[in-house]
């Protein structure tokens, strides 16, 4: 390896590793991995996935692959005999801004289980120049500005690939560019993520995120999920989910035809996951295609409903795409015509206007099209699928009850442990051998340990170790110094008000005016925000608003500041991620009850020993069911009783306000003199406001149990050997976990690969 490295350096830069700089040694790994990679045989069967997604939060790679690849010692080891660290050189890749949240990591995960389980499937989508945004703090505000990660080392590879998109008033020709996905001791499959050339980066100003949405061929590919508050960034998003669906449609079938075939048995040799409904015009598309190459309607249909299936990701009804038929006109009218066959067969079959796929207001429903015209609908977690099943998609399952499935999510480990816990990793195999590398499940070898205080006290000493890490990164990109020996209670993922960011924020308000009354915490407490909300989601940029005075205000008071802190990651990314949960005590899980489809971070830090701290919901039910009630803090309304108050219109957050004396003084708090010194005026009263009036995720009514339990959670940490019990306990179950369990069950009752 040393040798190899040295050539490459010498032949490109012209000096040795001594003389380089840690970008130009990053340059010279990626040719090596890329060598490497292009080496590995291609996971191929008769039948192959395409695995279509608007998101893939795919991460910095070189670790990843080098894993995979099974490099990474030789290449830590090379480095380090020259005085270099790995994890310094990691640090100069740009990680690829191809995701937001949950959705995305899952679909990365998904890819690298698939190629390590040797499947051949790829994943299709698009390559956004700037992604979701770049997120910045100024005056305690989230501002957006635009985030080129698109370096000239990097993994993309051009391909000689391209299609032309057909739009109404005109053509769109698409290039391609692929991503290598390197199984973990096994083959290589690929992203495909489309492009073109036409995109100007320099319509976006350096420090915004605005541009004309007008002008599609300059600005289709610039950002992922452009703000669609106005009526040409939904058309923008509708020219985006086109643009990607038909060049995924078109690749399919070139790839097929080229292998000789018979398209008219294309279900034998395909299999397309759309993943949410950003993808589901692939199904009118295909249809069209299929049309064009001389299939009736009625075997088009037959064809891609055989060959079509659909993971529903949410229960919340903005999530589940409805365009209006006016919108689709403007973008893709060929479309119509198949689309109102759809729906027309449909109708002929049932009466239920529910089912139908255009409503009354003749709006397009994605989900309901994926429903009738895919084999398969999948929830990704049994409770989540149960409430499709038995409330959201009650009068569909009537219609298809085989159709209907649970697949849990799961998370891959070679990056959620093997990376970015390694100290973790040796000490377990050294107690449990490597298997658990290869078969997760085998990690519950580690059950026979909960009694041996030695291995208790080295998981403590490896946390440490990891909120020691933590300490220097964040002093390093934040300027903030946290106390390592505090409890480090973390809620990182997305902003949104059904995640319940703004109870934990009314629990930090809790515990300040707790500690002013002289109440002070046996061990000092670190609550850790991270999290983006959506340009236009005023609602949770008034959250981040107020959880950033919060920390200000804390930290200028030194009577509170010993014992309690409050801070927010900026930017917060798969990086972060890697950085922060191997560092966690506690995982808050909080979500509404019924809300949550899956989640995926509480997979992550349970199995980096942190214990979680949350409701009835997703996939925390399925981590109680493993883990036992003693080895996790759950509270808060259940399920069917916060659905009984939705469909019954029984839930008043002004009630609880006006009766409930401590919740009326955290929210007042929020308009209080102390934080309007600190802060925007008009964000502030009108999040107070929302609390009070609206309220539609129920923070209020789960306030004062959080704040028992939580206080419960920090008395229960003091006992440090039966807390840190519960810890190995969560990373011995953990395994349920792995997405290649996952995988393997898609594979099993969905995919059938071979």
């Amino acid at each position: 390896m040393e040798e190899r490295l040295q050539n490459i350096l010498l032949e490109r830069f012209g000096r040795d590793i001594d003389s380089c700089t840690k970008e130009e040694i990053f340059a010279a790994l990626l040719i090596i991995t890329r060598e490497e990679t292009s080496n590995l045989p291609e996971n191929e069967g008769k039948k192959k996935l395409y695995y279509i997604s608007a998101e893939f939060l795919i991460g910095k790679l070189l670790s990843n692959n080098l894993i995979n690849l099974g490099l990474y010692e030789e290449v830590e080891q090379t480095l380090a005999r020259h005085g270099l660290k790995l994890c310094e050189i990691e640090e100069i890749e740009m990680e690829p801004s191809l995701g937001n949240g949950g959705l995305g990591r899952l679909a990365a995960c998904f890819l690298d289980s698939i190629a390590t389980l040797g499947l051949p499937g790829d994943g299709i989508g698009l390559n956004y120049h700037f992604g979701l945004f770049r997120q910045q703090f100024v005056n305690n505000k989230q501002k957006e500005t635009k985030n080129p990660w698109i370096t000239r080392d990097s993994w993309l590879m051009r391909k000689p690939v391209t299609f032309t998109v057909p739009f109404k008033n005109f053509s769109m020709q698409s290039v391609l560019y692929d991503i290598d996905v390197p199984g973990y001791g096994s083959g290589c499959n690929r992203l495909h993520l489309f492009d073109v050339d036409s995109v100007d980066e320099s319509i976006v100003p350096e420090d915004s995120i605005d541009f004309d949405k007008y002008q599609i061929q300059k600005n289709l590919t610039l950002f992922l999920y452009p703000d669609d508050s106005d009526d040409a960034g939904r058309m923008l998003r509708i020219y985006q989910q086109y643009f990607m669906v038909s060049n995924g449609a078109q690749l399919i079938l070139k790839e097929c035809e080229e292998k000789g075939h018979d398209i008219h048995r294309l279900y034998d040799y395909v299999v397309i996951q759309i993943n949410d409904t950003h993808p589901s015009m692939v199904i009118p598309e295909l249809i069209r295609l299929l049309i064009q190459r001389g299939f009736s309607m009625d075997e088009a249909i037959e064809v891609v409903s055989k060959t079509c299936a659909y993971t529903n990701h949410t229960i919340l009804a903005e999530a589940l795409e409805k365009w209006p038929m006016a919108y689709l006109e403007q973008v893709v009218p060929h479309l119509l015509p198949i689309i109102r066959e759809l729906d027309s067969r449909v109708r002929a079959k049932c009466k239920d206007e529910t089912t139908y796929i255009i409503d009354e207001k003749k709006r397009v429903h994605m989900a309901h099209m994926d429903i009738h015209y895919g084999f398969s609908v999948n929830g990704v977690a049994a409770l989540h699928t149960e409430i499709l099943k038995n409330t959201e998609l009650k009068n569909f399952y009537k219609l298809y009850p085989k159709k209907f499935n649970n697949k849990t999510n799961g998370i891959t480990f070679r990056r959620w442990l093997l990376h970015c816990n390694r100290e973790l990793t040796a000490y377990m195999e050294s107690l449990i051998g490597s298997g658990f590398k290869t078969d997760a499940r085998e990690l519950e070898k580690l059950l026979d340990f909960q009694k041996e205080k030695r291995v208790l006290n080295q998981l403590a000493d490896i946390k440490l170790q990891k909120k020691k890490e933590f300490r220097e990164y964040l002093y390093e990109t934040q300027n903030i110094l946290v106390d390592e020996h505090s409890i480090f209670d973390v809620q990182v993922k997305r902003l949104h008000e059904y995640k319940r960011q703004q109870m934990n924020a009314l629990y930090a308000i809790y515990k300040y005016l707790d500690i002013k009354k002289g109440n002070r915490p046996a061990t000092p407490i670190t609550l850790i925000f991270g999290a983006k909300a959506a340009p236009a989601y005023v609602i949770a940029k008034d959250i981040i608003h107020l959880i950033l005075c919060l920390q200000q205000l804390i930290e200028h008071n030194p009577e509170v500041r010993p014992y309690f802190r409050v801070l927010m990651l900026e930017n917060y990314n798969v990086s972060k991620a890697a950085k922060v949960i191997p560092a966690a005590n506690i995982s808050e899980q909080i979500s509404l009850a019924s809300k949550e489809a899956s989640g995926t971070g509480n997979m992550k830090f349970m199995l980096n020993g942190a214990v979680t701290l949350g409701t009835e919901d997703g996939a925390n039910v399925e981590i109680e069911e493993l883990v036992g009630e003693e080895n996790i803090y759950i509270f808060g309304k259940r399920p069917q009783d916060v659905i009984d108050l939705y469909e019954e219109e029984a839930y008043c957050s002004k009630d609880i306000y006006e009766e409930d004396e401590l919740i009326h003084e955290l929210v007042d708090f929020i308009i209080g003199d102390e934080l309007k010194a600190i802060g925007d005026e008009e964000n502030l009263k009108r999040l107070h406001k929302e609390l009070i009036s609206k309220d539609w995720f129920m923070t209020l009514l789960d306030t004062r149990e959080y704040i028992k339990t939580k206080e419960k959670v920090y008395a229960d940490y003091e006992d440090q050997l039966e807390w840190n019990r519960k810890a190995l306990v969560n990373i011995a179950k953990a395994g349920f976990f792995s997405s290649d369990r996952t995988i393997e069950q898609y594979n099993q009752d969905i995919w059938h690969l071979s």
